[in-house]
């Protein structure tokens, strides 16, 4: 059974990470920063703003917006990383630069949130789509989603959303395409990507990582074994050095 993280646990860790990393006297000053970008983000005007990324749920009938996440959830994101849903124009952009057979391999988004990631990932014929959620809330919404969601354009039926620490998660053994829209603070996505170069290290095979809103590339970029092959400001696409990788570049 997986347990709620609580906001006081969320807090000290991020704290004691900062606090190692910067200091503790920078660390005061980003919490408190933080606390008021919550409190402004909770302002009514704010909270109407975030409807801005309906359409999609419009369009298909579910609920991935950023503006019907709960205060505590929100709260906690500020000590993880913040829900905000893809834009499906920049996400299809992304997937559409990648010359490979989709069936082949598994997609996994990290910091899935409510799913809307997955459901876009769907119009694509992956072997299999998994989504990896620390908030068991955004997790149960997702699985609703994924019950819910009807398209026409859909290509692949096994989505599976998981409720865990993306920290602690075993990549499959296919070939990946991950996601990353920001999920992690440094520290955890220095640990993410060290369990998969294990993983690759045990199994050798393709991977391309997607990383959309790039604010942490340097940690991708210092690792020796994962090569850029494209980026803009928007994003950048990331490949292992494996033989038979190929991608389109534009």
């Amino acid at each position: 059974m997986n347990r709620s993280p609580g906001a006081d646990d969320s807090f000290l860790q991020w704290f004691q990470n900062e606090s190692n990393q910067h200091g503790m006297a920078i660390a005061l000053c980003k919490a408190v920063a933080l606390l008021w970008q919550f409190w402004r983000e909770s302002l009514p005007d704010r909270r109407r703003q975030r409807y801005g990324d309906v359409d999609f749920d419009w369009d298909h009938r579910v609920d991935t917006t950023s503006a019907t996440v709960p205060w505590r959830d929100r709260l906690l994101g500020l000590f993880h990383s913040p829900y905000q849903p893809s834009e499906p124009v920049l996400f299809h952009e992304m997937v559409a630069t990648l010359d490979i057979d989709f069936r082949q391999f598994v997609f996994v988004d990290i910091g899935s949130g409510k799913g809307r990631v997955l459901l876009m990932a769907a119009d694509y014929p992956f072997h299999k789509i998994i989504g990896v959620e620390l908030l068991p809330e955004l997790h149960r919404i997702a699985e609703e989603n994924i019950r819910k969601y009807k398209s026409d354009s859909q290509r692949c039926f096994e989505i599976q959303a998981l409720c865990a620490d993306a920290c602690n998660f075993a990549f499959p053994p296919e070939p990946l395409v991950i996601y990353l829209f920001n999920p992690l603070p440094e520290a955890g996505l220095t640990t993410l990507l060290a369990n998969l170069e294990r993983s690759l290290a045990e199994k050798p095979r393709r991977v391309v990582v997607l990383y959309h809103n790039p604010l942490l590339e340097q940690a991708l970029t210092s690792r020796k074994w994962l090569q850029k092959i494209r980026g803009k400001q928007q994003y950048s696409i990331f490949i292992n050095q494996a033989p038979g990788v190929y991608t389109h570049i534009d």
